[in-house]
């Protein structure tokens, strides 16, 4: 009976025993998780920008101002170009001085032309300083007096940059004139063939 007792007790101690540990697990992994720091908030705010390049920015820029130059947008242009640019052709005509000079002639010549594309290759940019300077070869696809019309010729942009942007003060468009002669020709030398050339009275298409 005895031994009985005494196993019973030492079963009771144990249980004690064990049901102690477990509470004392429990309550330290209670203690902990309360001492445990807070994960802080996500931060939501967003990624600083990664400078670009001035190379990559002027070649981005370029593209930006072609594509207005296609849809016909001059304000758009315009954010691309200093108001006292300068647009010189390959037609032997005076240069234009000044935006204002040069967007009523491309706005004017957008009428001769039904849609257009303008395609830029071989694009190499230059940077000293606050000066760069860009040459492109383009070719230039439309329709004039409902028949496919194209020009290809060279750029030169020379850029200078003005607070954090970089604007363009000389455009130098040149055609090549190798087109075939059954091909019609405007009456006039629209802007719009070169954004930032200048419209002149030989025929001739807008300039890129």
């Amino acid at each position: 009976m005895t031994h009985n007792l005494g196993g019973f007790a030492w079963f009771r101690r144990a249980s004690i025993s064990a049901a102690f540990i477990a509470l004392f697990t429990l309550a330290a992994g209670s203690a902990w998780a309360q001492k445990k720091p807070k994960n802080k908030a996500a931060d939501k705010s967003p990624m600083p920008d990664v400078p670009m390049a001035v190379s990559d920015q002027i070649n981005h820029d370029i593209g930006e101002m072609l594509a207005a130059f296609q849809l016909g947008n001059a304000e758009m242009m315009h954010k691309y170009y200093s108001d006292n640019a300068v647009f010189v052709s390959g037609a032997f005509a005076p240069p234009i001085v000044g935006w204002q000079n040069y967007v009523g002639d491309y706005q004017r010549s957008l009428a001769a032309f039904q849609g257009m594309q303008l395609i830029r290759r071989d694009t190499d940019v230059f940077v000293h300083g606050d000066m760069a300077w860009a040459t492109y070869q383009w070719q230039f696809l439309s329709t004039f007096q409902n028949k496919p019309y194209s020009a290809r010729g060279q750029t030169t942009l020379i850029f200078q940059k003005v607070g954090d942007n970089w604007l363009i003060v000389h455009n130098h468009t040149s055609q090549i004139c190798d087109q075939a002669p059954e091909q019609a020709q405007p009456q006039t030398q629209p802007a719009a063939q070169n954004p930032g050339t200048p419209a002149a009275p030989a025929p001739a298409k807008p300039q890129p």
